[in-house]
């Protein structure tokens, strides 16, 4: 939703309409980013200088605003991962960069883990990159897969339970834990069909 845009069937915005809007997402924007995707909106609407309810007339709630906000930062995010990930020279390394390289944005933002752990399914914006980032990790699985490399009966959905578990374990986790990538080695290694094969 660009700044200049109202609603579906309305009348464009008038100046200072839109001069809240792109208030709001700014403020929107660093509070994500500070204290992650749960801030309060009043918070928000505070820093931007507007009334909440003006967050709720204009977006429809928290879902609107973080597909405003976040959506299109949460795709950037996902094709660095993808671009990583298709840079790999053999369908495993491909498979399991792909699976780290997300792994490691969720330890590392917690607003990337909110997002892509699915903690806002209502926001559809934001639901259509998660789907994105599990229709590229089935090409991975199949791929890998035709090759032998990748245990056969794994899916995409368990691909999403990884991201999900993976969510947990990096979620509110002492400084310096890393306990998380061991989970992650022990899980990569566990769906290698062959380790020891060259024929990737």
């Amino acid at each position: 939703m660009s700044s200049g845009e109202g609603l579906a069937g309305e009348r464009p915005l008038r100046a200072d309409a839109r001069r809240n809007i792109e208030k709001v997402m700014e403020a929107a924007a660093e509070a994500f980013a500070r204290d992650g995707l749960d801030v309060p909106l009043e918070d928000i609407a505070r820093s931007a200088g507007v009334r909440a309810g003006t967050i709720y007339n204009r977006f429809g709630g928290r879902e609107g605003l973080l597909d405003a906000v976040v959506a299109d930062v949460a795709a950037g995010w996902l094709r660095a991962v993808i671009d990583r990930a298709t840079g790999q020279g053999t369908a495993w390394g491909r498979f399991t960069a792909f699976v780290e390289g997300m792994c490691e944005e969720q330890a590392a933002d917690p607003v990337f883990n909110d997002v892509f752990s699915r903690r806002y399914p209502d926001a559809p914006d934001l639901r259509a990159v998660c789907d994105q980032s599990l229709a590229f990790g089935a090409e991975l699985i199949r791929d890998a897969q035709s090759c032998g490399t990748l245990r056969p009966g794994f899916s995409a959905g368990d691909l999403a339970r990884i991201f999900s578990v993976n969510a947990y374990l990096v979620r509110d986790r002492p400084a310096g834990d890393d306990g998380w990538r061991r989970t992650l080695q022990f899980t990569l290694d566990g769906l290698r069909a062959q380790p020891d094969s060259t024929s990737e």
